[in-house]
């Protein structure tokens, strides 16, 4: 029997307001998100979007992690551009390893559930 652990996470941001203060330049939000440059822009990895109540949504994988969560933010053709106003904290886990990636994504989508996720789903 194979043992997989969900990968801890290494970056999580949530749906936030930039505090006014003066002097300060203003964030761009994306889709009420303002810390998205804490996001690594050349690692891969894992991203699991998640809502308020702690409930896992979606998950993808990227080789450029800042990028697809932008994607997924803003992009017409996410599997989240239905469901976006759902999300709350993102989780991203850096895995270089392409093969890695793709079995985390799998593994995380049928053993959490996620709600949005269509493909490499096992479980009904």
């Amino acid at each position: 029997m194979i043992n997989i652990e969900i990968p801890k996470s290494d970056v999580s941001i949530i749906k936030r307001k930039q505090p006014v203060q003066e002097n300060t330049p203003v964030i761009k939000s994306i889709q009420g998100f303002i810390d998205l440059h804490e996001i690594p822009r050349d690692k891969g990895g894992v991203i699991l979007f998640y809502n308020r109540q702690d409930e896992l949504l979606f998950v993808g994988k990227a080789r450029k992690l800042r990028q697809r969560v932008k994607k997924h933010l803003e992009d017409t053709v996410s599997p989240l551009k239905n469901h976006r106003d759902e999300v709350f904290r993102i989780d991203v886990s850096i895995v270089e390893d392409p093969m890695e990636r793709e079995i985390y994504e799998t593994y995380i989508i049928n053993t959490l559930q996620a709600k949005y996720n269509v493909d490499k789903v096992f479980f009904n």
